[in-house]
């Protein structure tokens, strides 16, 4: 019987890097792969960071390359800037992700049996990117559900309750089997009508199911994806599915430290003053440089920390055209002195007014429009 791969892509952001070092550490029984898609527009940090990892995990972290573009001598960003003739991605048109991140890692695949590893932590409240390609199964490894929202989806479907049951009841009895009889047994469509209210639904059911044990559940997904064509159906046993680790924020910067390999610079929060008021910049994401969602203070942050990249920025910026990097406003206008000083002064009491309400880190502030953002560029 064929295994499937297990593979892990390196972003050059913090979780794709301690998910790496995690999952080297704690199962150092996989033969897992790991790769890198280079847009030819990352920090400096970005690539200390993947050398750091490469030292650290004692294997090389493949680089994803296209030798149409190479051919040319442009670096990957520029070939596909120049074959949209100057058009910029968007939230609305991710070509950038498509095509620099994706293509390539589907090729990278090229049709195996594939389980792809993402660093979305145990305190973040999203999904992360999820094959369109069936022979690819996304695992979440620091979270408490490690499961894609597709696999459970499908699970809880209710044409399939009657042997989900049976494979439960080979890890639950008398009352939590009582109670995982109402899990199932709570009303579920999956309308696209009602996306919303099913997605509230599934999620109740999830959390229900693993409060009854972590290890039960994942051993009962693990049975019923036997019988699917997921790329797990191709092991006999798995791991994770007695890991009860949960691994948020905190966890992710200390395996970076005590690891060795470090935290990227340009997390690191820089202090200004503007008008006799203090505030602090970092930038929240790995990524390109000019990458469109960042926040405003980023872009300030990026001009005032790397005023060369900042310039190169501004280049692709084609005013005629209205191909900017932000809506509305031009990376000239925004580093007019007045425009900094209402981004900062805008900066400052948002933070305060967010740092009392919840998290005391200036990166959970920052990390605001992540959510928003790209899963595949930002991990």
């Amino acid at each position: 019987m064929n295994k499937p791969r297990h593979i892990l892509g390196i972003s050059g952001g913090k979780d794709s890097a301690a998910l790496a070092i995690y999952l080297n550490d704690t199962y150092p029984h996989f033969n897992f792969e790991y790769y890198f898609c280079d847009t030819g527009k990352e920090l400096d940090e970005t690539y200390q960071l993947v050398s750091n990892l490469e030292s650290y995990l004692g294997k090389t972290i493949k680089k994803l390359d296209n030798p149409e573009i190479e051919s040319t001598g442009d670096d990957p960003f520029d070939f596909y800037y120049k074959s949209f003739r100057g058009y910029l991605p968007s939230p609305q048109a991710r070509w950038c992700t498509a095509l620099m991140k994706l293509k390539p890692f589907e090729k990278f695949v090229n049709g195996e049996p594939t389980v792809s590893y993402v660093g979305i932590r145990g305190d973040e409240e999203r999904e992360g990117y999820i094959s369109r390609e069936n022979n690819i199964q996304s695992i979440f490894p620091f979270r408490k559900n490690i499961w894609s929202n597709d696999v459970m989806t499908k699970f809880f479907h209710p044409e399939n309750q009657k042997a989900v049951l049976d494979f439960f009841q080979n890890y639950h009895k008398g009352t939590n089997l009582d109670r995982i009889f109402s899990i199932l047994e709570e009303p579920i469509t999956f309308d696209k009508n009602f996306k919303a209210e099913t997605e509230k639904i599934l999620k109740r059911k999830v959390n229900s199911a693993l409060d009854l044990g972590i290890p039960e559940f994942n051993r009962t997904v693990f049975d019923f994806l036997q019988t699917t064509d997921y790329a797990l159906a191709l092991e006999e046993d798995y791991a994770l599915l007695d890991n009860e680790d949960v691994l948020v924020r905190e966890d992710i910067f200390r395996i970076l430290r005590e690891s060795g390999v470090g935290v990227p610079e340009y997390y690191e929060k820089i202090e200004f003053e503007v008008d006799g008021k203090k505030g602090e910049y970092a930038r929240s994401r790995s990524g390109c440089y000019f990458c469109f969602f960042q926040q405003k203070i980023e872009w300030v942050w990026l001009y005032e920390q790397h005023p060369a990249l900042f310039e190169k920025a501004m280049t692709y910026e084609n005013e005629d055209e209205l191909f900017t990097w932000m809506a509305n406003e031009t990376l000239k206008e925004l580093i007019q002195p007045q425009r900094i000083k209402e981004i900062k002064l805008g900066h400052i009491q948002r933070s305060n007014k967010k740092e009392s309400k919840s998290s005391p880190y200036l990166l959970d502030i920052l990390e605001g429009t992540e959510r928003d953002g790209c899963n595949t560029c930002f991990l």
